[in-house]
């Protein structure tokens, strides 16, 4: 059993839905856009209800504190550094639309996920967490922030089963008990090994060999990988990928090593390893490149330091940072 991936059609119709309830709760719609809503509305029964739950979470959203409705809105007090109200108008309902729509389309099932890990896993791991274990055979594994393994072991096989997140298993040698890892649809089998296998966003998953050899078998393919070498397998089969392996696994270091990474890629990992979440204001943004150099235990002030280097801002909402 496999944790339960999110179905992409409803993920879009809630996406489309708090972009919906953001216009609608901002300004009147035009009539070309007010046309467009209920053509969308008509498109799928699905749509209606979508979007009522949408406004519904936007009416919750607009009570909390820093976010009140218009009417009840204090008086604007001077700032040291004024904003062009345009462009501040501009930056709140961007932001106020990201926050809706990760609570409709992405952070809700998430938190399902979660809900269910405790009674799947064996073991696991809490955001911004890295903890090693041994197992009954005494094999060592690494679990990464936000990780989950469940154990399958019997006289004849070790099967683990990577539920969620990375981890790194130091495999203890019994010729008679094959140690095989589990995760997004294929397998990597240890030959006496110490090796990285992580699930990845897009249903597939990546698998490094940090000592010795793994077999790894996906997509009907099958493939042997030496020390050094890594692949990304999902339902197609096995690619290889080039990966700077001490780099790829410095988090059991209690480090995130970056080397002119995309800034997209690097909040992505920042994201798994920090509480709240951490958006970013534009594509162009998203393809900036970063070098660096974090300590886990101290993720806020590596965000705080990115802006400042990069001469960015910074937003903050609900949890939501937004860098732009």
């Amino acid at each position: 059993m496999s944790v339960i991936s999110q179905d992409p059609q409803q993920r879009s119709i809630r996406e489309a839905a708090a972009e919906w309830a953001v216009l609608l709760a901002d300004d009147a719609l035009d009539d070309a856009r007010a046309e467009s809503l209920q053509h969308w509305l008509q498109a799928d029964v699905r749509h209606a209800e979508a979007l009522a739950f949408a406004q519904r979470t936007w009416a919750a959203l607009a009570g909390l504190p820093g976010d009140r409705p218009r009417q009840h809105r204090a008086p604007p007090v001077a700032s040291a550094r004024p904003q062009h109200p345009v462009r501040k108008a501009r930056l709140r309902r961007w932001g106020a639309a990201a926050c809706l729509a990760l609570l409709l389309g992405g952070l809700g099932l998430s938190q399902h996920d979660r809900l269910l890990l405790p009674f799947m896993a064996d073991h696991r791991t809490a955001s911004g967490e890295v903890r090693s274990l041994t197992l009954a055979d005494g094999s060592e594994v690494i679990l990464d922030s936000a990780s989950a393994i469940r154990l399958d072991y019997s006289a004849t096989r070790r099967r683990v089963e990577l539920l969620a997140g990375a981890a790194i298993f130091q495999v203890a040698p019994q010729a008679d008990r094959p140690f095989v890892v589990e995760a997004s649809g294929g397998t990597a089998r240890a030959l006496g090994t110490r090796f990285l296998v992580r699930r990845e966003a897009d249903e597939g998953a990546l698998v490094g060999v940090l000592e010795h050899a793994v077999q790894v078998s996906a997509g009907g393919q099958q493939q042997r990988l030496e020390e050094g070498d890594s692949v990304h397998y999902d339902a197609s089969g096995i690619s290889d990928v080039a990966l700077d392996l001490q780099r790829v696994t410095s988090w059991q270091r209690g480090l995130l090593v970056f080397d002119r990474v995309p800034l997209a890629q690097v909040v992505e990992q920042l994201n798994r390893y920090r509480s709240g979440h951490i958006l970013l204001g534009s594509e162009a943004l998203a393809q900036r490149e970063v070098s660096g150099v974090f300590r886990l235990d101290a993720l806020d002030d590596a965000l705080a330091t990115l802006a400042r280097e990069m001469h960015l801002q910074r937003a903050e909402m609900l949890g939501i940072s937004l860098i732009y």
